[in-house]
């Protein structure tokens, strides 16, 4: 990132400003009576993982200095255009949950500050604390979940989703200490060039296509936002009302036609809500004012109105329930025929509606203007976009431009479960893909992911992630934290990306969130004032039973063979047949080089089998174990517990 000498010296200096109030209040005396404890590992990566107490300035000061002591190391490279990326390791980071820790140990997580005004949940000086022993599990990325202002309008849990956007241009001031009485923007400028100093990355994720419902923009630009009557009932869950509000109602009959035409992009007379749902939107009101913590506006006839919720657009009878906390941003103005929100304007956009002449111009530059604030003030070095499929493509292809204007080597993460050309095509650099759900489906791992890479290879990067901040935990899920580690290894030696969502090397059970892949009847076992997507909460920073050291032995391994791993061409991949279907092989190899993992997809059972190694030594070692593999000629025939792997370099 080519920092400007005043955004620079900003960075900088909010390092500084830290030190200097920490500095200042140790010679005040103060923090010597503190009850506060941290985890052991974030005092030392690799000591013991219980508790300790510790005089908060002290703690901070010293993190701060271990970090800044040491010479500056370099961030990864590749081609231009945000190509790095195919080279990353990523921690992936929801700081407000990840860093949250019942410091006074009294059994609860505060949402008041406790003592001279130290947060129990996470902020960016605990991140900060954080980054040694993210960079010692050998990650040389860190993704941000959104850190902007949270809204309040319809919010879950006691501290409303992140996704809820009050203002993409503002942070959430709760990532800040008040013990320091510094601004969340000087904390989060401090946690970008400490990270940096360590050769961290930093991608921070952002919602372009929604926003909270009562986000400030609404004030200032009712024209922007969707609006209904205001005397609309939203619908209770699972009715299909129409006369009150909720996603539109289309007949049997309507659907198959909608899903014949829509997503083979025939976006020409798209099959409309009905009229009910139709005239329940307004034309944007007139004047708006704040009531009871929601935004009211007064049409031109004297109309009430209210900005309604989102909902999962497709397909059109998603059972998602409604998204009561966040609303879409109306990109196009047609409001003679298109003033409403349904799939054919929040995403598969009508010809009629997707015009350039009825873009929402000043709406597209403040979209646009986002990331060129956040590289300038922080000098951020990616973006993940959430959504991002629902932005039309003008307007992505704008964001792209404008934010490698100012770093050609910027880059873009797609928030897409599928593995296309079609996110090459429209600039990113890697996208989520479906290895989370491909991973516990064994049979569909090994003959459609595995196959694909040995055949004909992803057109694009994707992450090795075990479990993400919408999927159960991989140790909560069959297998346990056995099967979890063997997926984490597999992942490590893929064309792909490893991604490890926090929580995970701790052997977290508790999800997140609950989008996707929940049973129906697990959801009531998590109300929103459970989920830390929603609420407040801690991990288990104190398991012993954790898999950090596993990561550890992984990622060293990737690093080793990193030229032949990050390499998506098939013919650096080889799937070996065994005489056991459960039982399955990979080989990377470059050359004269090569390593493979065996591994055993049976979480359940033991299994033997026999598999020939493009080998002629006798014995192999297992570069995670460190056991002896013996061979007899090529030919490796063993017993694998559940959920084993061996990896060996052949």
């Amino acid at each position: 990132m080519r920092l400007n000498t005043q955004s620079r010296q900003y960075l900088l200096k909010a390092i500084e400003r830290i030190k200097q109030k920490l500095s200042q209040a140790l010679e005040a005396g103060r923090g010597k009576e503190a009850a506060y404890t941290v985890p052991g590992l974030w005092l030392d990566p690799d000591g013991p993982v219980a508790r300790r107490p510790a005089n908060p300035y002290r703690f901070f000061l010293d993190s701060i200095d271990g970090i800044t002591g040491q010479p500056q190391e370099p961030l990864i490279t590749g081609a231009t255009q945000g190509e790095w990326s195919q080279h990353a390791a990523i921690y992936n980071l929801f700081v407000r949950a990840a860093t949250g820790f019942d410091h006074d140990g009294d059994g609860q997580i505060s949402l008041d500050p406790i003592g001279d005004g130290w947060m129990e949940t996470g902020t960016f000086l605990k991140a900060i604390t954080l980054l040694p022993y993210i960079k010692r599990l050998g990650f040389n990325t860190v993704h941000l979940l959104p850190i902007t202002a949270i809204g309040q309008d319809g919010n879950k849990g006691t501290l409303g989703s992140p996704y809820a956007i009050k203002n993409p241009y503002r942070l959430d001031p709760r990532l800040a200490e008040p013990a320091l009485g510094l601004d969340v923007e000087t904390e989060f400028a401090a946690f970008v060039e400490a990270a940096h100093h360590l050769g961290l990355r930093v991608v921070v994720e952002f919602v372009f296509r929604t926003a909270s419902k009562d986000a400030d923009w609404a004030a200032e630009h009712p024209e922007w936002f969707y609006w209904v009557r205001a005397d609309v009932p939203d619908r209770t869950p699972g009715s299909a009302q129409e006369d009150a509000y909720g996603p539109p109602v289309f007949t049997p009959e309507e659907l198959k036609k909608i899903r014949d035409l829509a997503p083979h992009r025939e976006h020409h007379d798209l099959i409309p809500p009905h009229a009910i749902y139709r005239e329940m939107f307004t034309p944007p009101p007139e004047q708006v004012e704040m009531v009871d913590g929601r935004w009211i506006g007064t049409c031109a006839d004297g109309t009430r109105a209210r900005i309604p919720g989102a909902f999962a657009d497709w397909p059109p009878d998603d059972p998602q329930p409604p998204w009561g906390d966040v609303t879409y941003l109306r990109l196009y103005d047609h409001a003679d025929d298109f003033n409403y929100i349904a799939y054919n304007t929040v995403r598969m956009y009508d010809r009629r509606l997707a015009r350039p002449e009825r873009a929402v111009e000043p709406l597209w530059e403040r979209i646009v203007g986002i990331l060129p604030h956040y590289q300038r003030t922080f000098g951020i070095d990616g973006v993940m976009i959430d959504m991002g499929h629902a932005l039309p493509m003008e307007l992505k292809r704008r964001m792209v431009d404008a934010a490698r204007r100012i770093d050609p080597d910027f880059c873009f993460w797609d928030e897409n479960f599928t593995i296309a050309q079609q996110s090459r095509d429209e600039g990113y650099n890697t996208v989520i893909g479906n290895f989370w759900w491909m991973a516990y489906r064994p049979e569909r791992l090994a003959n459609e992911m595995l196959h694909t890479c040995a055949q004909a290879g992803y057109p694009i990067p994707f992450f090795a992630a075990p479990e993400s901040h919408n999927t159960p935990r991989a140790a909560a899920r069959p297998g346990g934290v056995d099967y979890a580690r063997l997926v984490w290894a597999l992942g490590c030696l893929l064309p792909a990306l490893p991604f490890c969502h926090a929580g995970f090397e701790l052997g977290e059970t508790l999800p997140v969130n609950t989008g996707l892949d929940f049973f129906p009847e697990e959801l009531p076992s998590y109300p929103a004032e459970k989920l830390p997507l929603f609420s407040q909460a801690a991990y288990v920073w104190e398991s012993e039973q954790n898999l950090i050291d596993w990561v550890r032995r992984t990622l060293a391994v990737r690093a080793r063979y990193a030229g032949m791993v990050t390499d998506s061409d098939p013919a650096t991949f080889d799937l070996l047949e065994t005489d056991n279907p459960l039982v399955r092989a990979v080989v990377r190899r470059r050359g004269e080089r090569a390593v493979g993992i065996v591994f055993n997809l049976d979480w359940e059972a033991a299994q033997g089998f026999g598999v020939q190694l493009p080998t002629v030594q006798p014995h192999l070692t297992d570069l995670l174990s460190g056991e002896e593999l013996a061979l007899e000629d090529g030919w490796l025939r063993a017993e694998f517990p559940p959920s084993h792997c061996a990896v060996a370099e052949l």
